[in-house]
């Protein structure tokens, strides 16, 4: 399967300072793949290098068959890109919001207007698009968002912490609405700072610090790697974790403890193992 997102060897410095430090993956064609890592690891100027925002200090980026560096246009013909910064205009209308963004991207009548119908109902604001966008909720802004980054077709969407700030049933609509478009076949690559989000929609995780790719698998191949079990210790307020090849293994430990006070089981989850790796919560 050909990569729809390739990076070899890329760096980014901002006066003197290494943001994005050799950094080299490779994103398949139709997954689903979330990048991790704490404030300040470089996520976000890695999405602005892949989106033809900010360029490489050096090293190779290749999104959907083109360079970014040589053939920006080409590149953003291919992609949509939903930032966590709301960039929808307050004082358009939903339709008029997404017939500026058709217009920008010199898309016909009347394939225009049928793809804005188009996404505007499976967004599920087909009814609000004569509302101002000023009048709608964060979830819903949100939502406009990601059909305007769909109108122009592309074949990769890039996602920048897309549910941040919003309520529990609004990301899980807005979850279902990305596993829809993964199910047609798209191509993504998603920043969040929700654990569960990337247990939910991912089909591969890579974990950045400090700039460099730590860590790089499937949620199964991370938890195999560092342990499937954890031992739980509570010592004053705060807990101890140790990892265990398997819970079994992790509750062999635990029975053999003459004193079990403050102590459990219990299957590993992604939140342990960044943790472990970075010794920062995401946050």
């Amino acid at each position: 399967m050909d990569a729809a997102v390739s990076l070899q060897n890329v760096h980014k410095v901002y006066n003197g300072m290494s943001v994005v430090n050799d950094l080299s993956l490779q994103i398949k064609s139709g997954e689903v793949f979330g990048l991790l890592g704490p404030n300040g690891a470089g996520k976000s100027t890695t999405i602005r290098m892949v989106t033809t925002l900010t360029q490489p200090t050096d090293g190779h980026l290749v999104v959907a068959g083109y360079d970014v560096c040589r053939q920006q246009l080409a590149v953003r013909r291919q992609i949509g890109v939903v930032l966590q910064q709301t960039s929808v205009d307050g004082d358009l209308s939903v339709w008029e919001n997404m017939e500026f963004h058709g217009r920008m991207h010199h898309i016909p009548n009347p394939q225009r207007r049928q793809a804005i119908d188009r996404w505007l109902d499976y967004v599920e604001l087909a009814d609000r698009r004569d509302d101002k966008v000023k009048t709608l909720s964060g979830g819903m802004k949100r939502r406009l968002q990601i059909a305007r980054a769909l109108l122009h077709n592309p074949k990769i969407l890039f996602l920048d912490e897309p549910t941040v700030g919003l309520d529990p049933q609004t990301r899980r609509r807005l979850w279902e609405i990305i596993q829809g478009l993964n199910q047609q076949g798209m191509t993504m690559l998603l920043t969040t700072h929700y654990m569960e989000e990337v247990e939910y929609l991912c089909d591969r995780i890579g974990i950045l610090d400090q700039g460099k790719l730590i860590e790089l698998g499937t949620l199964d191949q991370l938890r195999q790697r560092h342990g499937e079990g954890i031992v739980m210790t509570q010592r004053g307020d705060r807990w101890d974790y140790s990892f265990f090849p398997t819970l079994e293994a992790a509750n062999a430990h635990l029975d053999q403890q003459p004193d079990k006070t403050g102590m459990m089981t219990r299957p590993s989850n992604l939140e342990d193992i960044f943790v472990e790796l970075t010794g920062r919560n995401l946050d």
